[in-house]
């Protein structure tokens, strides 16, 4: 007689199938992540938009209604140029809490001394990149219309130590973080979810960042420095090599700033 039980793998199909599974995991980790819990989407990107733009309005309404010239007062501009970008970054953060994993897993935030490698290596490329695309820009657009929001603001006035240190470190660290959090992270999971490429999401996420500052005469200039700052998210697949690379292209401009608002070097 014939035994009817089924016939024990071989151990080359089950090293196959351990293979599979394991491929199989590989790729659920990099998948969308609605597949994870992520309840989250367009619709709190454009609410961290929204607090963002309301509240820039809002901080301005009320510093031209309490004093004749809002620009003259360092306190004014501290709190315009910093509270809606955390504001906003906070209420990306707390969409995810609210609405999926929160911000480690749903914004990609995992720590690897890779990934800090990668950005450093591409934050000091966009650094070049930054400053040929910045000079050539600067001669077509004009010297005096060459100033970002922020170098406006602090044009031809001295701040005190303690108010330029203050612009320095958010320069330097707290925007780019904020920054990443609401653009890398919240909005390229929006783009994930609705399971479109690596590339649509490095594409959409690098031209709203650009066109997110507000600023039109300087939207071409900041989708070049965007660039490697995008290309370590798309690399890595994480937040922290974006944000490194974010951290080392503000650095120099945030230098410059901090020596002439404390009158060390000239305009």
């Amino acid at each position: 007689m014939h035994s009817t039980d089924a016939p024990e793998p071989s151990g080359e199909s089950a090293d196959t199938r351990t293979g599979l599974l394991a491929s199989v995991r590989a790729i659920q980790q990099e998948r969308p992540r609605e597949c994870q819990g992520q309840r989250w989407g367009f619709g709190a990107f454009l609410l961290t938009e929204a607090v963002f733009i309301l509240s820039a309005v809002f901080i301005g309404a009320i510093a031209r209604r309490l004093m004749p010239d809002p620009a003259d007062s360092v306190t004014v501009i501290l709190v315009a140029s910093m509270v809606p970008t955390v504001l906003a970054a906070g209420v990306a953060v707390l969409a995810t809490v609210v609405r999926g994993n929160g911000p480690l897993i749903d914004l990609r935030l995992q720590w690897r001394w890779s990934d800090v490698k990668v950005g450093l290596k591409l934050g000091l490329a966009g650094l070049a990149l930054t400053y040929v695309a910045a000079a050539v820009w600067s001669k077509v657009v004009g010297q005096q219309n060459a100033t970002s929001a922020i170098g406006s603001l602090v044009d031809g006035k001295a701040m005190p130590v303690s108010a330029a240190v203050v612009m320095f470190l958010y320069v330097c660290l707290l925007a780019p973080l904020c920054e990443e959090l609401i653009y890398r992270g919240l909005l390229w999971g929006a783009i994930e979810r609705l399971r479109w490429s690596r590339w649509a999401a490095f594409v959409l996420s690098t031209a709203i960042f650009a066109a997110g500052h507000l600023e039109p005469l300087r939207t071409s200039l900041l989708l070049v420095i965007a660039l490697p700052i995008g290309f370590a998210r798309l690399i890595t697949g994480r937040l922290t090599a974006s944000v490194v690379a974010h951290v080392i292209n503000n650095f120099l401009p945030g230098l410059t700033f901090l020596l002439i608002s404390l009158g060390v070097m000239r305009a």
